[in-house]
């Protein structure tokens, strides 16, 4: 009996800095692999990386079929797709977790159908938050997707509208959410671990950087005023964003830096154990395409505060707090916050809708609706 053989693009797990696209890639893939359906097999794509990395791949993404190398390492490979060359990669069913992906003109009826991923639009919204190359690289790749992809995957409603202020896709734009990373359990040793970091029994976490779409500067501002609860600040994310420290950003916003802690991408156990002991997760961000950190939060039973930006209202549907996101955000944050960490009925009702909310999103689902996308294409 023939084998329908997709292949994904599992590049990403071993970058550089993997970061959210490579969790994403790796979680992702891990499900397609699980769910394939009878007759059908998962290969992986890689740039031209060293033979550990493939080791690194197959550990990550059990089941997979085959590992195909290109002759590219990967700076090479994605600058040779950015200008269509041609590779072995670019035949068969495709699946890219990004646009790094072989689109060039192909027919759909000789069996290769090419899907790309997009999880932002920071090139056209913010590109003073990437480099001049990313963001070149990216809009050219974006001008091959619309040429070529056969389907385009987004995380949420709210980015497939504002991807066509960018881009015309017509009816190829699928909506497929994320759901929590692979690993975010809080185990047995999550207070010994919450109590190794000297953290309180009190205290709320924000994730994001100090650029300024993220909102974090907006957060030390809120705990800043004198009426706010005198709660430490645990920040998810880098300790510096350009020039721009987070102990001299909390400083200047009337924060004393020790009521600040950065935890700089923990491990999944380490994250849920202080997101599941946390007296309430702060999603200030004023543009994202996902909300993949209001679902973790939701999956922990963290009451979660959070910017009425589309994405966060799309994902959180209710479920938690919303602030608008409008010239008097500092003010109104402050509010939410301190109507949560005074009120425990507010937070008892938002951690039961967070838990009923989280049950809507799950790597099963998505990479179900992965292959359902390849079927349908």
């Amino acid at each position: 009996m023939p084998v329908t053989t997709l292949r994904f693009i599992v590049d990403p797990i071993v970058a550089p800095m993997p970061g959210a696209l490579g969790r994403y890639t790796g979680d992702l893939a891990r499900a397609v692999v699980a769910t394939a359906p009878d007759g059908c097999a998962v290969e992986g794509i890689v740039s031209a990386v060293p033979g550990e990395d493939d080791e690194r791949i197959m550990n990550a993404v059990p089941g997979l079929a085959e590992l195909h190398r290109t002759a590219l390492p990967r700076r090479e490979l994605a600058a040779a797709w950015q200008l269509g060359v041609p590779t072995a990669a670019a035949a068969g069913f495709v699946h890219a977790p990004s646009l790094l992906a072989p689109l060039r003109k192909h027919d759909r009826g000789e069996g290769t159908q090419i899907v790309v991923t997009v999880h932002d639009l920071l090139p056209w919204t913010h590109p003073e938050a990437l480099s001049g190359t990313s963001v070149a690289w990216h809009k050219g790749m974006m001008k091959r997707a619309r040429k070529h992809a056969d389907a385009v995957v987004v995380p949420t409603h709210a980015l497939a509208e504002q991807l066509g202020m960018v881009a015309d896709f017509g009816d190829r734009v699928r909506v497929i959410p994320t759901a929590p990373r692979a690993g975010l359990e809080p185990g047995d040793d999550a207070s010994r671990r919450r109590e190794e970091l000297g953290l309180p029994s009190d205290y709320l976490v924000v994730s994001g950087t100090l650029e300024p779409r993220k909102g974090v500067v907006d957060v030390l501002a809120a705990l800043g005023r004198p009426d706010a609860p005198d709660l430490p600040l645990v920040v998810i994310g880098p300790e510096s964003w350009g020039e721009q420290h987070l102990a001299t950003a909390a400083d200047e916003a009337g924060v004393a830096p020790e009521r600040v802690r950065h935890l700089d991408d923990p491990e999944p156990g380490l994250l849920a154990a202080v997101l599941a002991g946390a007296t309430a997760f702060v999603a200030p961000s004023h543009d994202e395409g996902s909300g993949t950190s209001l679902i973790e939060a939701f999956s922990l039973g963290v009451p979660v505060i959070h910017s009425d930006i589309p994405a966060y209202a799309e994902v959180s549907a209710g479920a938690g707090l919303a602030v608008p996101d409008d010239d008097d955000f500092v003010d109104a944050l402050l509010a939410a916050i301190t109507a949560v960490v005074d009120g425990p009925a507010l937070a008892e009702r938002l951690v039961i809708a967070g838990h009923d909310r989280a049950r809507a999103f799950s790597w099963t689902d998505s990479a179900e609706r992965v292959w359902q996308l390849h079927a349908d294409l």
